[in-house]
């Protein structure tokens, strides 16, 4: 009674296990790189693409800021109230906690009251310009998964370019210009992301719609992620998989989201009028409250953990996968030349795991459990053996007339030989070092 209550336990659970298995796949999340499955050989692997969760990436940001004395308070300096030129009261100072204005309240949390935030110098050398670059490193290649946003306390800049990097700063292209003007200030007709589609989401183009000066409800600017994805995923962004495959087969479209750095260069602060008030130039600097940096690492769908270690961001990789984006092979696992997963065909992709050498274990490599098909057995996508119709087994070691009661018997010419195959697969392994038998 015991065992067959354990059978049927036993089936359940496989059963449970099988349907289980296919729950993150469906979602489309990629938050699985692995998982067992049941055959009639027995458990066996199946692989699937996989990549980390999104999170809040300014948490692992580096901020320089050029020129690097272009913070306020060194020396003290008052400064006009926003929209009012005859409250030149405030006090911004850097030896006095009160009264300083850091890079690192550009990512403190907010809330707060009154809120905490970088300031610029004013200014006070006009008609020189006053340009400031904020640059965001992070020493690792990140997936842009939502807006940037940007949260000024001194009212949105007249002009401004944001730039990314994807060589950790080594070159830059913009990502988007953002003016009050745009045709006076960068000679392009002004746009917004409404007006782009499918074809065109790639165009680098100049808004208007973030430089209205003073207004008080005003004060943030975005790069807007989500509304380019809905070109592929629907304004809800509910067909994901259609995103994902234009990602997987469009590498343009997929670089386009992926950063190493990001730079804000501050061309012109916000004014609220044609012309600059000489004799008021107090009132005018930058000061931003917040950024907002959401992605997940880049790990070539081979990893979903990312971890902090030495200040850096790495890939926790898997399919025998190497490198701070898992973007080679392990060694002895160089089987076949390394390939990133991908997320086709939807919903689990495909994994692209690295493959032993043949050179560290010997021939006929099946998956990364080091597998051999034996008697004429073929390997199944690396990850097991379809064997003959004699054989059984996850290497086709065993025949199957061994389950008959009469066993094999002399006659059949295989019960002594058919054990050969796998005694010289030991053999090999055990040179290697790598059997456990």
């Amino acid at each position: 009674m015991y065992w067959s209550r354990f059978l049927s336990l036993h089936a359940l659970w496989v059963t449970v296990s099988s349907m289980m298995q296919h729950y993150p796949s469906v979602w489309g999340h990629y938050d699985v790189c692995k998982t067992q499955i049941y055959t009639e050989e027995g458990k066996v692997w199946d692989y699937m693409a996989c990549q980390p969760e999104a999170r809040d990436m300014i948490k692992y940001v580096k901020v320089t800021l050029d020129p690097p004395d272009i913070t306020c308070g060194d020396p003290p300096e008052t400064f006009c109230a926003m929209g009012n030129p005859y409250m030149c009261n405030n006090e911004c100072d850097a030896s006095t906690q009160e009264l300083a204005h850091p890079p690192e309240l550009m990512f403190d949390l907010e809330g707060r009251h009154p809120s905490t935030f970088w300031q610029s110098t004013t200014w006070k050398d006009y008609p020189k310009p006053l340009h400031v670059n904020i640059t965001l490193s992070w020493n690792k290649t990140i997936e842009l998964t939502d807006n940037i946003v940007i949260t000024f306390e001194s009212g949105r800049p007249d002009q401004m370019i944001l730039e990314k990097s994807l060589d950790y700063g080594r070159t830059w292209q913009p990502y988007q210009y953002y003016a009050t003007d745009c045709l006076d200030a960068f000679h392009m007709d002004p746009k917004s992301v409404r007006d782009l589609s499918q074809h065109t989401v790639l165009e680098i183009i100049c808004t208007e719609e973030y430089s209205t000066g003073y207004m008080t409800n005003s004060k943030i600017i975005h790069f807007e992620i989500k509304d380019r994805f809905a070109f592929f995923a629907g304004p809800r962004l509910h067909n994901m998989a259609s995103l994902y495959g234009q990602l997987d087969t469009t590498k343009k479209l997929r670089d386009f989201f992926t950063i190493t750095d990001l730079r804000i260069r501050l061309l012109r602060p916000a004014t609220g009028e044609i012309y600059v008030d000489e004799q008021h130039l107090a009132r005018y600097f930058y000061a931003i409250s917040d950024i907002r940096v959401y992605g997940r690492c880049k790990c070539n769908l081979h990893a979903t953990g990312c971890k902090e270690e030495n200040k850096r961001l790495l890939c926790e990789c898997e399919h025998n996968t190497t490198g701070p984006d898992c973007g080679k092979c392990k060694k002895n696992y160089q089987g076949r030349p390394w390939s990133p997963g991908s997320y086709l065909p939807i919903p689990k992709g495909t994994a692209n795991i690295c493959i032993p050498s043949i050179s560290s274990i010997g021939t006929n490599v099946c998956d990364n459990e080091l597998l051999h098909c034996q008697n004429g057995g073929t390997c199944i996508n690396n990850v097991r053996c379809q064997c003959p119709p004699a054989y059984t087994g996850i290497l086709c070691e065993k025949l199957k007339c061994e389950r008959d009661p009469g066993g094999c018997g002399q006659n059949s010419g295989q019960g002594a030989m058919a054990h050969r195959p796998l005694i010289l697969l030991t053999a090999l392994l055990g040179a290697a070092g790598l059997c456990t038998w």
